[in-house]
């Protein structure tokens, strides 16, 4: 009984602390789908090693369940960049727990 109470102990912190998995490639790679199906770019004219994702927010919706809000920066090999928040639900095991939502920043307003 002493080692059950002493592992319980032990393994609840630990639950308590575990992380929202980071699943930036999923709804990156989705977003160029995206963004190709409306003809704001091409995936051949993006430069991937200048691609940035920023996780904005990741909220459990259910056992181990979380949904994602991203923020995407593409940079295309002729200097134009687009920018694109996404939302999609995801998992520990599994990045793709639902299709990607994609919204196209066209203007920002303040801020650096």
């Amino acid at each position: 009984m002493k080692h059950l109470l002493a592992g319980v102990v032990l393994i609840v912190p630990a639950l308590c602390l575990a992380a929202p998995p980071q699943c930036a490639s999923w709804p990156i790679n989705m977003a160029i789908v995206h963004l190709k199906n409306a003809n704001i770019t091409d995936p051949t004219k993006i430069d991937e090693s200048k691609t940035r994702a920023v996780r904005l927010a990741s909220e459990k919706i259910g056992r181990d369940l979380y949904r994602q809000v991203y923020d995407i920066t593409f940079h295309e090999k002729a200097g134009r960049e687009i920018e694109v928040v996404t939302s999609n639900e995801s998992s520990s095991s599994e990045c793709s727990m639902s299709g990607v939502d994609v919204y196209v920043v066209s203007q920002k307003i303040g801020g650096s």
